[in-house]
């Protein structure tokens, strides 16, 4: 996905704001593996996947527990870092080699001072993850598993052959011997 389409599926501004905006981008390519952000790290950029997967995943108890999926078109971001300048709760990992527009938060923050359709973007954008965070947290607390599995799905149809399903069960707060069950009674 390049990124007019990634910029264009959040709000669409005009050609000049676009371009100043497409300007601040730099392209880059990392490797499978890679952790973008660190939960102890304060991340100065905004990513977003033009091709790719990665996951955000935070610690309890020793164990790795999966908070979210990216794919092409997506955002790789530490809204902690982002609003308040501190480290995240998140580490997001590459699951893919990924290739990915990242732009510093420092430039972002000067075009939403310099341009209005830039802000108004921006504000979309900010909706935008602010309604994927409230979606997640409501669908952990009053979906089942296999509710919660379908919508997964539903919403994202290849993630189940790019992800290894330990990955996948950790995000649904479920074993991996529950998920084998759910996918075969689905079947």
């Amino acid at each position: 996905m390049n990124i007019d389409q990634i910029l264009d599926q959040i709000y669409l501004i005009n050609h000049a704001s676009k371009q100043k905006f497409i300007d601040c981008f730099e392209e880059i390519r990392l490797p499978k593996n890679h952790l973008i952000i660190r939960s102890d790290k304060v991340e100065r950029s905004v990513f977003f996947i033009k091709k790719g997967i990665a996951r955000a995943f935070s610690t309890f108890d020793d164990a790795e527990v999966t908070i979210a999926f990216g794919e092409e078109g997506d955002t790789i971001i530490s809204l902690n870092s982002y609003i308040l300048n501190q480290a995240g709760y998140e580490n997001i990992e590459l699951l893919e080699e990924c290739d990915l527009y990242k732009i510093s938060v420092k430039d972002l923050q000067s075009l939403f001072e310099k341009d209005i359709d830039i802000a108004n973007w921006g504000r979309k954008f900010a909706e935008q993850e602010l309604i994927k965070a409230e979606h997640r947290f409501i669908s952990n607390q009053l979906g089942t598993a296999t509710e919660r599995y379908m919508e997964l799905l539903k919403k994202h149809p290849t993630l189940i052959q790019r992800v290894p399903l330990g990955l996948v069960a950790s995000y649904l707060g479920i074993t991996q011997v529950s998920l084998s069950r759910i996918r075969a009674s689905i079947k």
